[in-house]
């Protein structure tokens, strides 16, 4: 989650876009609490394709408040422009990858960068269940336009249970 350091090589001159686009978020969610929104600017850099409206969970977002102003108060610099965004900065690219990974916690999605070895950017639903006695869903949309993943770890499901890891009728890009 924090591997923004072997990411720099690959971002190179999209380190710039990548920070305001991750601190952009940051300063919304700050703003804005959970409200969605409808019309992000990713970076080119961005592998993957973003479900959008971005919607942060709200309790997520409670649990992680102190995170961000604390990632906003680091960042801000870089953000002002009142020090360099290199990819030799290594607390740069550190408080980066500490971002996005409180990023995609709230927002339940992956925010992936063209180059990395991870899944691509996109919904991820992850479970973990000792025992499932009623219903259990993963991810149930009627169309998903871009990658989704669920990482369900379950111990249990009663007789009486269900566990279903994702239901759609369409997963990625509309047919052509």
């Amino acid at each position: 989650m924090t591997d923004f350091a072997a990411l720099s090589a690959v971002i190179g001159a999209g380190l710039t876009p990548t920070l305001a686009f991750l601190y952009q978020r940051l300063e919304r969610l700050l703003d804005r609490g959970d409200t969605p929104e409808a019309d992000p600017q990713p970076p080119t850099a961005l592998a993957g394709t973003l479900v959008l409206p971005l919607q942060a969970d709200a309790s997520r977002l409670a649990e992680r408040t102190q995170d961000l102003e604390e990632l906003r108060d680091a960042l801000h610099v870089y953000y002002r422009g009142d020090a360099p965004v290199a990819p030799s900065d290594d607390s740069l690219l550190r408080t980066l990858g500490r971002l996005r990974g409180v990023l995609e916690e709230i927002y339940g999605q992956h925010l992936t960068f063209q180059g990395e070895q991870r899944p691509a950017s996109g919904t991820v639903v992850r479970q973990r269940t000792r025992r499932v006695t009623g219903r259990q869903i993963g991810m149930d949309a009627g169309e998903i336009l871009g990658d989704a993943l669920v990482d369900q770890d379950v111990d249990t499901v009663e007789r009486s249970g269900t566990n279903i890891g994702m239901r759609a009728r369409r997963i990625g890009p509309p047919p052509v």
